[in-house]
This record gives structure tokens, sequence and C-alpha cells, in this order.
């Protein structure tokens, strides 16, 4: 793969990368800023199914960096074209938001949240409105025999106080009620990253995969065939990374260190 210097892509993770909760990280804007004064391109790909694109864009814009729709990817999309990509479900019990339901109806999936004899489908994201009716109706569907899809493994959503559960974490408690585990569609697989290189034009050798999760972030790259930057600036440790099979490119502190390695301020030692 490229040198870190040459690369032109870079697909950042969002909360626990750039900012975390409200609060961008310092090192942010001044990296977003060099990736387009040097002639590159970011993409802000997240798991986080729980709000749509406007409200990241709204949200980036109270931190000062401005942002258009096209400068995104969410597991939405690839759900989306998921779903798109095989024979039409009859209705789609969805698990998660009001704003995770409402894309998926305009995108043209019958969903419902209501529990039917109708339901052939279940899908789940991150879920901040989360209710026992919705386990419950997760229970009964996934026990019915119908199928069973998720945005997303992340176990954790890391905020100002500490985490909350996450999507894979939900998961894991169906799981352990009615031994039925999901069909997981965003990272670590490795679609949305394709499908961002796809998009602008960039090759794997261009890309660059940043996050602060091995098991999400990382594992995408790594499984797109790119390199992968791994920032402890959010849920994932040090001590993580011994444990892992999963290996990054590179290790930082945070964005500023990827900004201050990329521009050529200092080295960095690859993780092999």
């Amino acid at each position: 793969m490229a040198a870190l210097g040459d690369k032109r892509l870079f697909l950042l993770d969002m909360d626990g990368t750039i900012y975390l909760d409200e609060d961008l990280f310092p090192g942010t804007k001044p990296f977003l800023e060099a990736v387009r004064a040097r002639g590159g391109r970011y993409l802000f790909l997240t798991n986080n199914s729980s709000r749509g694109v406007d409200a990241y864009i709204e949200k980036l814009g109270r931190m000062g960096v401005e942002s258009s729709q096209e400068d995104f990817l969410t597991s939405v999309d690839a759900l989306i074209a998921h779903l798109r990509g095989r024979e039409p479900y009859r209705l789609c019990y969805v698990f998660g938001t009001e704003s995770f339901r409402a894309q998926l109806k305009e995108a043209g999936v019958p969903v419902t949240a209501e529990r039917s004899d109708e339901v052939d489908c279940l899908l789940i994201g991150f879920d901040t409105e989360l209710t026992f009716q919705k386990l419950e109706d997760a229970c009964i569907l996934l026990n019915r025999g119908v199928d069973f899809i998720a945005t997303n493994p992340d176990w954790v959503c890391p905020t100002w106080y500490g985490s909350v559960p996450d999507c894979g974490s939900v998961c894991e408690m169906l799981w352990r009620a009615t031994g039925r585990r999901p069909l997981v569609i965003g990272k670590p697989r490795p679609a949305m990253v394709e499908l961002a290189m796809e998009r602008t034009g960039f090759s794997p050798e261009q890309t660059l995969v940043v996050g602060d999760r091995l098991y999400t972030d990382i594992a995408a790259g790594v499984n797109a065939g790119v390199d992968a930057a791994f920032v402890l600036s959010g849920e994932g440790t040090l001590a993580d990374l011994e444990r892992s099979e999963v290996r990054p490119a590179w290790v930082f502190n945070d964005i500023a260190a990827l900004h201050a390695a990329w521009a050529g301020e200092e080295s960095k030692e690859r993780w092999k």
C-alpha cells in the first residue's frame, strides 16, 4: 500500500474519531481543511443509524464544520443497497428510531412499527428510543423465524459521560433470548468502503479508513483491502490492539496526530 503521505481519500468514523458527543476534537477542522487544500477528499462513514444525514449536517454545523449530503455514507445507506439487491420483503418491522424508519420508508422499503403476521423481516439499528415492547416484539418475530438484519455490531456508543449500549449489545440480548443472530450490514463489512471508493474514484492505495473501533472501523478497511488508522480518542485502547487479530496500518492518539504524520511533521512506524 501507499505511504501515509500519499493518501488522498479519508473515510472517517465520526463519534470518537472527529468528535465526542457534542465536542469537536481540536484537530478535526485543521485536518479536514488540509485534506481539501491538498486536493484530497473525505467522507464521514458512520454505523450510527439513529439519525439521518440532515441531523449530522446540522450537528457538524453547530461545531463549525460545513458539510453536505455528499460527504456522508451511513449504515442505513448500506442497508438500503442490500435490500434493493435482493427479493423484496412483504413488510419489515423496524427496531430503531423514528428517523431510521423514515429513512427506510423514503427509500421505498415497506416498514412498520407494529408486529403483525405480514412481517417477514426484522431490521434493527442503534435505538435511542428503545422500549421493552420493541424487545418483546423482536423476540416473538425471531421465534417465528423472520429474517434478522442489523445495521451494525457496535457494542457501545461513546458519550461525554462514558458509553451506552449500541446495536450490537441489543442484538446480544436478543441472541440470549432467542438463539438468533443477525446478518450485519455496516462496518466491519467492506461494502461502505467499497461504495465510497466507487463514488469518489479513488483507488485502494489512495484510501485510508480512520476510526476508534478495531472490530468495526479498522476491520472494514482490512476487509476492503485498504489501509486503516486506529485512533485512541474514542472506544478503542492499546490493550484492545494487543488482544486483537485486526491490525491497523497506523496507530495515533487522535486525529491531530494523524494530521501531523500525514503532513510529514513526524514519522510513524507501521503496525505489522
